[in-house]
């Protein structure tokens, strides 16, 4: 998965500024850095370190500013996990953006690639725990709230997102 994600053409190919974003499968030392810095301030990388990182199937994509861009500006981090009436649900965690290229489609185009990662694996929904304040960016991409807020304790409130995959062919 080391192509651009979404192909070039789709509305999220590149940023607001006409710079393309490129995403790639990367491991997860790649992202801990940017995860750690924007998801749990104050704490070392390895902190920021999920259950899900060295499952496998798990993958890890960045986010990279044009073809020869090396800073990780953006990430992501995909795997299977099952919703009620969705066995093919797969569900993303530790989504982060630099802060200085917010609003510039980065986090569009790591969404766009993990819908295709996790349509390519056959889910039919991709779901997230994400925060309140983050509410419009995931609607504005076609995600829903499925349930009430909720606290995760020492983060903050947050809601479950959740998207429809069309079918591939």
């Amino acid at each position: 998965m080391s192509a651009e994600h979404p192909p070039p053409g789709h509305p999220h190919s590149g940023t607001r500024t006409g710079t393309p974003v490129r995403t790639a499968a990367v491991p997860v030392s790649a992202v801990l850095r940017l995860r750690a810095e924007v998801l749990r301030p104050g704490l070392p990388p390895e902190r920021a370190e999920f259950a899900e990182d060295r499952r496998p199937g798990t993958v890890h994509l960045a986010a990279y500013a044009g073809e020869t861009g090396t800073e990780v500006l953006g990430c992501i981090t995909l795997f299977a996990d099952p919703l009620p009436g969705d066995a093919t649900a797969h569900r993303f965690r530790g989504m982060a953006t630099d802060p200085a290229v917010r609003g510039r489609g980065y986090g569009a185009a790591l969404l766009a690639a993990a819908e295709a990662e996790a349509a390519a694996r056959g889910a039919g929904t991709l779901w997230c725990n994400g925060r309140t304040g983050a509410r419009g960016f995931y609607e504005r991409h076609g995600y829903t709230v499925l349930g009430e807020e909720f606290l995760i304790e020492g983060v903050g409130p947050h809601y479950v997102f959740i998207r429809r995959l069309a079918p591939r062919a």
